[in-house]
C-alpha cells in the first residue's frame, strides 16, 4: 500500500533570493506519487511567476543544496529534505 501523505520540504532562500522573495524560506508539500527531484522543485517555483519567474528563469544561476550537500537537477528530494537555493559564489 502507498504512502498518501505528501514529502514535505523544508525551503532556505539564500542572499539575494531572500531578498527578491521577500522570504527566508518556507515548507512545501509535493505528491509522493511525483517524487520531487531539484529539477521538479525549480521548475514548481519558477511556475509561480513575479519575482520566482525571474530569479529560477532561464540564463540566472542559482545553485542548489540538499542538506548542506550541492544538488544536481536529477537528485531526489525526500521528506524532511532541507533545501537550499542561493546564487554562486565568486571570489579572488
Amino acid at each position: 500500500m502507498r504512502d498518501p501523505s505528501p514529502v514535505t520540504v523544508r525551503l532556505v532562500y539564500l542572499a539575494r533570493l531572500r531578498e527578491a522573495f521577500a522570504s527566508a524560506g518556507e515548507s512545501i508539500e509535493w505528491p509522493r506519487s511525483d517524487q520531487p527531484t531539484v529539477a521538479k522543485l525549480l521548475a514548481s517555483l519558477r511556475e509561480r511567476g513575479g519575482a520566482f519567474g525571474a530569479e529560477l528563469g532561464s540564463g540566472r544561476a542559482v545553485r542548489v543544496a540538499i542538506n548542506h550537500a550541492v544538488a544536481r537537477p536529477d537528485d531526489v528530494v525526500h521528506d524532511g529534505d532541507e533545501v537550499a537555493l542561493f546564487p554562486p559564489v565568486t571570489g579572488g
